[in-house]
C-alpha cells in the first residue's frame, strides 16, 4: 500500500508504451528508497510504471538524472527513458533549446528534438567487451553458446550503457521470452547485475520486430536500448544495415550506426500522459 508524506510533482510519461514516472528532483527534494519506488510501480495501488526518472538540477548548463527500475533497484541507462526526461525538461520551460546535454551518474548523452513529439538520442558507442556488461566469460566473441535445460542457446552480447544479450529467433511468436528472460535474470552467474535479454526476428537488412525482457521490470511494451543493442549485434553479425526500422509491441523506433566505433542514434516518441502531485 502507497503511504507517502511528501506531496511530489511528477509527470507520467512514455515511449512507445515504455512508461515511466518523471519527478522533478529541481525544484523539490525527493528522498527515494527501494520500498517507496516499488510502491510507486506498482499498477493498482501507486501510479504504475517500468521505470522511474529522477531528474536533478543542471550543473553549467547540463541536466542529470536518474533511472530505477520498478523492483526499486537503480539503473545505469534507459533509451525511452531518456528521450521522456528531455521533453519532461522542454515541458517545465527550463530549457528551449533543440539539443540537450544531460547526464547521468554513469553516462553523457546528447538530446535532439527533431519535431514537436520527436525526439533523437545520441547513445553513444556500443561496447561489446565482456567486462563492459559484466558479463563473466573470458573472451570476448560474436556469438556466445550456452545450454539451457539441455537446449543449445546462441546470443550476442553488448552494453549500451547497460547490458544486453541479444537472440536472433526466425519466429517471435514462438520465442520464450519471459522463461529465458527471467532465468539469465535470477542472480545468474554470467551476469552479476543481471541483463536485459532481446529477442529479434529479421524481416530484412533494415528492418526487425523486437521483443525485450527487461532487467528488473520483464517484458515491456519496448526497449530503447535494447532496439540500440539489436540493431548493432545485428551489424556485427553482418545482418543488418546502418540503419533499421525497429519495430517492438509499442511501436517503432530508429537506430542508425555507420560503423561499430561510432555512435548510435536513437529516434522515437515522447509522451507526457498526465502530470499530477501524490496526495
Amino acid at each position: 500500500m502507497l503511504s507517502i508524506k511528501p506531496k511530489w510533482r511528477f509527470a507520467k510519461m512514455h515511449g512507445l508504451g515504455n512508461d515511466f514516472m518523471v519527478i522533478d528532483g529541481v525544484n523539490q527534494v525527493i528522498d527515494l528508497t527501494p520500498a517507496i519506488i516499488r510502491a510507486l510501480a506498482d499498477r493498482h495501488t501507486g501510479i504504475g510504471f517500468d521505470q522511474l526518472m529522477l531528474v536533478t538540477p543542471s550543473v553549467a548548463g547540463v541536466y542529470g538524472y536518474r533511472v530505477f527500475n520498478a523492483d526499486g533497484c537503480e539503473v545505469e541507462q534507459c533509451g525511452n527513458g531518456v528521450r521522456c526526461v528531455a521533453a519532461f525538461i522542454r515541458a517545465q520551460g527550463w530549457s528551449d533549446q533543440e539539443t540537450l546535454r544531460l547526464t547521468t551518474p554513469f553516462s553523457r548523452m546528447v538530446v535532439r528534438f527533431v519535431s514537436e513529439s520527436h525526439v533523437c538520442v545520441d547513445m553513444g558507442q556500443a561496447h561489446f567487451e565482456p567486462r563492459c556488461l559484466p558479463f563473466t566469460t573470458p573472451h570476448c566473441l560474436a556469438f556466445y553458446d550456452y545450454e539451457w535445460y539441455g537446449r543449445p542457446l546462441s546470443f550476442g552480447a553488448v552494453s549500451i550503457g547497460n547490458p544486453h544479450i541479444v537472440f536472433d529467433v526466425p519466429d517471435l511468436d514462438q520465442a520464450e521470452v519471459d522463461l529465458i528472460g527471467a532465468y539469465f535474470n535470477h542472480q545468474h552467474p554470467l551476469f552479476p547485475r543481471g541483463v536485459n535479454v532481446g529477442f529479434m526476428q529479421r524481416l530484412s537488412r533494415s528492418e526487425i520486430q523486437l521483443r525485450v525482457y527487461e532487467r528488473g521490470a520483464g517484458q515491456t511494451l519496448a526497449c530503447g536500448t535494447g532496439a540500440c543493442a539489436a540493431t548493432v549485434i545485428g551489424q556485427k553479425w553482418g545482418l543488418l544495415d546502418q540503419a533499421v526500422s525497429v519495430q517492438l509491441p509499442g511501436g517503432i523506433l530508429r537506430i542508425e550506426c555507420a560503423g561499430l566505433d561510432q555512435a548510435i542514434f536513437m529516434t522515437g516518441p515522447a509522451v507526457i500522459v498526465y502530470t499530477g502531485q501524490l496526495a
